[in-house]
């Protein structure tokens, strides 16, 4: 076994750059919020809400832009079949920030939400909150265990050393100082993250355009030399499947924590509205030099280099050709250098994933649907234990899952069929409830697990216009076998029929118990009737005032929960001075005496 030793160094110095700069960031702002009473676990979820636009401009990039990104961007690029014509991410993700900064980002932040879940518990109920927080759990994990997957697959390229133990250590250190400092480690980290790949992509690119190896990328872009043009082209019969996969990556794209998460740390409502778009134009910007060591991949005899004659896309090793490139194009120098950084970069890419999962836990299920009563060191203690299990769930699953990827695909498709149309109804529809959030839920998920998921060889039992099968060969077991590829967009479908499910049922559920069709008593679900019951999350009902909600407690309570219920969805920074005063006058011993009378 050989060990590259200026691999290792290289690796080494990046991985003691970003854990130096996370425990910095958690010292540098340990008492942050604390002049303002903000509680310490809101600070840990979204850093006090004071972070600026320097660092949050980078931060807000990293929601996308990591290991996945860069590696995957590359490999659509290099693939014969595909090409830039297919490589949606970068166009994908940069209309999801900016659709997320025009229409999502104020009323999320001016309402000052901890975590994405927040306006669901509370207009839909705890018990509707805890199942959405099912595929936003699985999404996040799943992200994270393929950006571990993806780090070792990168690391194998570098160095031929345990791969399993490299893995282990990038997660343990990227588990550490987001344990240590919450959202301002995986903010500062952020700044580091990108600044990695820029330089380390960017020192090698001109490298790999020089050599000999490499024929001229503006001509193979057209014609085809040793494959077909990197340029790519989409087929009549896959346009459907081409608009489907980018509706995905564009809108599907915004109902994620890892984005709420920025969204709700920005110091004002515009501040997270301007975010959104210089995160837009970074998502473009960071892609550039993934495109071109693609089309690089793409252009270059592989029988003169290093790698042999068998090209990576002959030996299944698409995925990989971006650390491929770097090693075999390059300078020894250059290539451990870029492939250092990018490593390094890949590492940190999984913290702000585990962060957001830990954050609606702690928050949306522990706190609000379990432990009212609990204190702030113990939501604290509860965040810390979820960021180590949902660290080591996620790791566990990239050393031992060979279908992580599939995984990733389907429970993204889930948030994007499932969570976004119930956030667009949540945010901007009025009257929907509990029984049509549950409709929604379930037309969501059955229209998409019946298209099947050919990767977790799931097979369909909603057979779409369009289908066909073709003969494909596993990514684990090497067998050819049959599949069905449904060429109609029905995730998108999937999506639609769930908003417009959500909107139906919730207007018939409201009619019927109101016409008194259906007695008050059957109303289960407190959804309709009983907007003061338990269920509804707080025992609070919403009081709009234009574009400000305030809460109004319904029942006296304890003079500390009064105080933690009080600021549970509300942030009294955001509110008119004549509300915070309303309130103030609600929660006071004497109307609390009157009310009971």
């Amino acid at each position: 076994m050989t060990i590259h030793v200026e691999g290792l160094v290289a690796i080494a110095i990046f991985y003691l750059l970003i854990l130096f700069v996370g425990i910095w960031a958690a010292w540098k702002n340990k008492h942050s919020g604390e002049a303002e009473g903000t509680d310490r676990s809101e600070t840990i979820m979204v850093g006090g809400r004071d972070i600026g636009l320097f660092v949050g401009g980078f931060t807000m990039t990293a929601t996308w832009v990591g290991g996945g990104y860069i590696n995957g961007t590359a490999e659509y690029v290099y693939l014969p079949d595909f090409g830039l014509a297919w490589a949606q991410a970068p166009f994908g993700y940069a209309l999801s920030l900016v659709v997320g900064g025009l229409f999502f980002a104020k009323p999320m932040r001016s309402r000052g939400y901890v975590t994405m879940l927040d306006p669901f518990q509370q207009m839909y109920g705890k018990r509707m909150g805890g199942l959405l927080f099912i595929p936003a759990l699985m999404g996040e994990i799943f992200w994270s265990a393929a950006i571990l997957s993806a780090l070792g697959a990168t690391l194998s390229v570098i160095v031929d050393i345990n791969i399993k133990m490299s893995v282990v250590i990038s997660a343990l250190i990227a588990i550490f100082y987001t344990l240590v400092g919450g959202l301002y480690s995986v903010a500062y980290t952020d700044v580091v993250q990108l600044f990695c790949i820029f330089i380390g992509l960017w020192i090698s690119v001109p490298f790999a355009l020089s050599n000999p190896a490499v024929s001229d990328i503006t001509v193979t872009a057209v014609t085809q030399v040793y494959q077909a043009p990197w340029r790519g082209s989409i087929h009549r019969s896959d346009i459907w499947v081409w608009i489907d996969n980018f509706c995905l990556l564009s809108v599907g794209g915004i109902p994620w924590q890892v984005y709420f998460q920025r969204v709700l740390s920005a110091s004002s409502a515009t501040y997270a509205q301007v975010l959104s778009f210089l995160a837009a134009f970074g998502c473009l910007v960071m892609a550039v030099p993934s495109v071109l060591i693609g089309a690089i991949g793409a252009s270059t005899d592989w029988n003169q280099t290093s790698y042999g004659a068998v090209s990576p896309s002959d030996k299944e090793q698409a995925d990989m050709i971006l650390p491929i490139v770097l090693q075999h194009l390059c300078p020894p120098f250059v290539s451990f250098f870029g492939l250092g950084a990018v490593s390094a970069a890949v590492m940190s890419s999984a913290d702000s994933s585990i962060l957001s999962a830990s954050s609606m836990f702690a928050r949306n299920i522990y706190q609000l649907a379990f432990r009212q009563s609990a204190s702030d060191r113990e939501i604290v203690w509860v965040m810390r234990i979820t960021i180590f299990v949902f660290g080591g769930l996620a790791t566990v699953m990239a050393l031992v899952t060979g279908t992580v990827y599939g995984l990733w695909y389907l429970s993204s498709d889930l948030v994007y069929v499932i969570i976004f149309p119930q956030l667009l109804s949540v945010l901007f529809v009025k009257g929907t409830n509990t029984y049509g959030s549950v409709a929604a839920y379930l037309f969501g998920l059955v229209l998409r697990i019946g298209g099947g998921e050919p990767y977790l060889r799931l097979p369909p039992f909603i057979y779409y216009p369009g289908w066909t099968t073709e003969l494909r060969m596993h990514h684990t077991t090497g067998e050819m076998e049959e599949i069905v590829i449904q060429k109609f967009p029905f995730k998108t479908v999937s999506m639609l029929a769930s908003f417009l499910g959500n909107v139906a049922f919730s207007y018939l559920a409201k009619y019927l118990f109101e016409s008194g069709k259906i007695s008050h008593k059957y109303d289960f679900l407190d959804a309709v009737v009983s907007k003061d019951s338990g269920e509804i999350m707080d025992k609070t009902t919403l009081v709009t005032r234009g574009n400000n909600i305030g809460l109004s407690e319904m029942v006296s309570v304890k003079p500390r929960l009064s105080v933690t219920l009080a600021a549970a969805f509300t942030r009294r920074d955001t509110l008119p001075k004549e509300t915070v005063e309303e309130e103030e006058e609600l929660s006071s011993p004497d109307s609390s005496h009157h009310d009971e009378e």
